[in-house]
């Protein structure tokens, strides 16, 4: 079967990410200003929809400085307009995708195409070309550390390893897509690497990654914790189990520790999106790193305004380096990042960041001023994890004084959890300045997931 793949591409990308990855920052700087020059140029000449935004702007990098931050809604409302190669057409992409015996193949014989998954409020269409795909494939075999470096050595094609991607498997989504692809370009992997729903019946899931005995497990740090709850009630056995891959949803670092102990393995995780595939990876020091030579991230406030290392953000733009043919610039990705001041002990001068994803909604409650109280997500997920060890859960707003909180657990375990759950969430609230709430609890009920396998945990 075809695929997306171009050797020479692909030397030329690992070269130039090999290079880059022990510069020092100013090397880091002049790179970005030197790509981001280019990209400019290509959409000034064949994006009408950013000649029209740039308009009136300086010629350069500076222009970058004056943009107004673009949305998801926005692009693909005027997708024919925003791509760069007038081949692509939205509703012909929309076709293709319709279709799920399309999933890897490539369109038009030279684009590879994934969806959003549109948990943002707004699902996309994105298409990478050889070039794209040579990058992020780059980014992935150059800087994601080997966990066990020997097994690597010995083994540099993974012959000896089972690799479980437990996600979605109906619809395409980046991660899948990437699944199918690598299964396409070596297929003497193709019985080693497999993909498991997680939408299926929980036993049956069970059943199958239990018969395939997998050495490394893919998926959501929330799929992840299922299966770490499922092997410490022993109703799961994964012994050749040793090393988990997460991405896409928050990873506390309760729910990691917790992850590696259940799951016996050593957890690795990075930072992705459908809008770029690789923007971050977990050095030996166990920090994240921005691929900052091929990606641009602006914190921002709640009010748009650049925030500096240290703070918080609300959302971050996003500037993709690489990706010509569907440009992306000052892009709101509406991630919550903290971009770490400190240098990294493991000596890479590419940033260190924290990244919190998309949070779950702010609750409002009923406060004892007569002003409604937010109860932020975070701190939600946190008292449940660090204080009940709840991973895999589910919190309903009913009203300003009633929580509903959904747990799969049932019998004695599930109602002494959801009282713990409820002491822990109750006595929050009221910290906070809340009135009294009620937490009702439903047990014996999966987390909802949406359309690419990402739970939401907090719904106002």
């Amino acid at each position: 079967m075809a695929t997306i793949f171009d050797a020479w591409q692909f030397g030329s990308a690992s070269w130039a990410v090999a290079s880059a990855t022990h510069a020092r920052p100013e090397a880091i700087d002049a790179l970005q200003r030197q790509r981001l020059a280019a990209l400019l140029e290509v959409v000034r000449d064949r994006s009408s929809f950013y000649r029209d935004r740039f308009k009136g702007l300086p010629a350069g990098p500076e222009a970058l400085l004056e943009l107004q931050p673009v949305h998801r809604r926005e692009l693909m409302d005027r997708f024919d307009e925003w791509v760069c190669d007038p081949d692509l057409k939205l509703e012909e992409l929309r076709h293709f995708t319709a279709d799920h015996r399309n999933i890897g193949e490539p369109y038009l014989g030279r684009y590879l195409v994934w969806e959003s998954s549109g948990t943002s409020g707004s699902p996309g269409i994105f298409v990478q070309d050889a070039h794209c795909m040579a990058l992020y494939d780059a980014l992935e075999g150059q800087r994601r550390s080997a966990v066990r470096l020997a097994q690597r050595l010995f083994d540099p094609l993974g012959l000896g390893e089972r690799i479980a991607f437990v996600g979605v498997t109906d619809g395409h989504f980046a991660s899948y897509v990437t699944v199918e692809r690598l299964r396409r370009l070596q297929p003497w992997m193709a019985s080693s690497v497999r993909s498991f729903s997680i939408l299926q019946p929980q036993e049956a899931l069970l059943a199958q990654l239990q018969d395939f005995s997998p050495t490394v497990i893919a998926s959501y740090p929330s799929a992840a914790a299922m299966l770490g709850q499922e092997v410490a009630g022993q109703r799961l056995c994964l012994p050749a189990l040793r090393e988990i891959w997460t991405g896409g949803e928050t990873l506390s670092a309760v729910a990691r520790h917790r992850l590696e102990q259940q799951l016996g393995a050593v957890l690795r995780n990075s930072y992705g999106s459908s809008e770029f595939l690789a923007m971050g990876w977990e050095c030996r020091a166990g920090r994240m790193h921005l691929n900052s030579d091929w990606v641009l991230l602006e914190p921002v406030d709640e009010h748009q305004r650049p925030l500096p290392p240290g703070e918080p953000s609300a959302s971050v733009w996003l500037t993709h380096l690489g990706n010509t043919v569907q440009p992306l610039i000052r892009y709101d990705l509406g991630d919550h990042v903290r971009f770490v001041p400190e240098a990294c002990p493991c000596g890479c001068a590419l940033p260190v960041i924290e990244v919190q994803g998309r949070r779950d909604d702010t609750l409002r409650v009923a406060g004892v001023n007569g002003r409604p109280v937010p109860l932020l997500p975070l701190a939600l997920s946190t008292v449940l994890e660090e204080c009940v060890g709840l991973f895999d859960f589910q919190i309903c707003q009913k009203d300003d004084q009633t929580l509903i909180l959904r747990l799969p657990m049932t019998g004695e375990e599930g109602r002494r959890a959801l009282a713990q759950a409820r002491t822990v969430l109750t006595e929050y609230a009221r910290s906070q300045g809340a009135q009294p709430i009620r937490v009702l609890g439903e047990l014996g009920i999966r987390v909802p997931r949406g359309r690419s396998g990402k739970s939401c945990r907090i719904l106002s």
